[in-house]
């Protein structure tokens, strides 16, 4: 496998002009805004959690169409919050198996049992056929995943959950923005979780938040993210220190300004990638089923290899070599890691998908010239590792 890629930097490399800097696959934009927000916190003295997260907390619920929201330290802890606020030790939760771990991990760290489910091919979102057939008198869950700003199929989960009397948690870590007929993912019942990483669409430095129109949800989340009290040292029941610092608020707030206009820039990128690269016949390019709005965390192709005469990683490592940063989200499906090898659970499209998928870049900032990069990256090594023989 080493000799096979430094062939192809060698043969490569001509092509590569060194003066250039490589094209980002994400880059965090934090303007004179943000600063100045952040140092008036600074200067405050006041740094946890207080007024300036709660203006956060009101204006991200206003954004997204929720009633309600909970801000903390990060997604994982939004997920984690969400769990422990919906199940009983031993319940199981219907999980795809195609995610960021948190997704699952949180279920186990909330007493409970993740289920791993198998995706569909062209959204990469969670299969309701497949979670159907896992249903068992445990189930008491569902966690479908927004994956890379790309919304699920709500309607199907929505009737597999009313069918069988789940709670949703529904994951939108990469959706900010993203809509589903019309309606902001994040107005959904009954709970919905954000991450506010560095990468995301819109960051508070490290962060997240649970949203809400169920007010008993939002009650109980509230006494979860801080050691179950109401008020200071009155404790109604066990909770967590999961509360987000005044500066990510304040972060928040700035970016949340933002976001209108960054999603749009994402979104133009993604069209533009979208018309420059359709005719390729090695390649599959983001799926965005009618009615939805995509917001394009990430520009997420699948390698068609059967096309191809190297595998995707080797594909990766030729764009870097033209001076593109590719990522791959993700390199293992959840039941391939080895802290699920025990449950021996096949998931056929999540291991499809493995094996196939790269994320070029799409983020705000890049421009035209990047862009045009991007595609002449990927054209030429779709072009140099296509099977003669098609």
């Amino acid at each position: 496998m080493l000799d096979k890629v430094n062939s192809l930097k060698k043969s490569l490399t001509p092509y590569v002009c060194e003066a250039v800097k490589p094209v980002a696959i994400a880059r965090v934009q934090l303007d004179e805004q943000e600063i100045a927000a952040a140092v008036a916190v600074l200067r405050s003295g006041h740094l946890v959690a207080g007024g300036v997260v709660e203006e956060f907390e009101a204006q991200f619920a206003k954004l997204i169409g929720a009633d309600h929201a909970v801000a903390v330290s990060s997604g994982t802890a939004a997920l984690h919050i969400a769990y422990l606020a919906v199940l009983k030790p031993g319940d199981e939760v219907l999980v795809p198996g195609f995610t960021h771990i948190s997704t699952a991990s949180m279920v186990h760290f909330a007493d409970g049992r993740p289920v791993l489910c198998d995706v569909d091919r062209r959204s990469f979102t969670l299969s309701p056929e497949d979670a159907a057939r896992k249903v068992t008198a445990r189930t008491a869950a569902i966690a479908p995943v927004h994956l890379f700003g790309n919304a699920c199929d709500i309607v199907s989960v929505n009737q597999l959950a009313d069918h069988h009397s789940l709670k949703v948690i529904w994951d939108a870590a990469q959706g900010h923005s993203t809509s589903y007929r019309g309606k902001d993912v994040g107005g959904f019942a009954d709970l919905v979780t954000y991450s506010f990483y560095p990468t995301k669409n819109m960051t508070t430095g490290e962060g997240g938040v649970i949203v809400t129109s169920d007010q008993g949800l939002y009650e109980r989340c509230k006494l979860l993210r801080s050691h179950g009290e109401r008020r200071k040292y009155h404790h109604e029941s066990f909770g967590l220190n999961y509360r987000m610092m005044e500066i990510s608020g304040a972060l928040g707030l700035e970016q949340l300004k933002k976001l209108p206009v960054l999603t749009a820039k994402r979104r133009q990128h993604a069209r533009y990638l979208t018309e420059r690269l359709e005719g390729l016949d090695s390649i599959t390019l983001p799926y965005v089923a009618d009615g939805v709005e995509h917001s394009f965390h990430q520009y997420s192709i699948l390698l068609e290899l059967e096309r191809l005469r190297c595998s995707r990683d080797e594909f990766v490592e030729a764009l870097k070599v033209e001076g593109v940063e590719a990522a791959v989200h993700y390199p293992r499906a959840l039941n391939q890691q080895p802290v699920f090898a025990a449950d021996n659970v096949r998931l056929p499209n999540c291991e499809w998908l493995a094996r196939r998928i790269i994320s070029l870049p799409v983020h705000p900032s890049l421009s035209q010239a990047e862009l045009d990069r991007v595609v002449s990256a990927v054209t030429k090594v779709a072009a140099r590792m296509r099977l003669h023989a098609l």
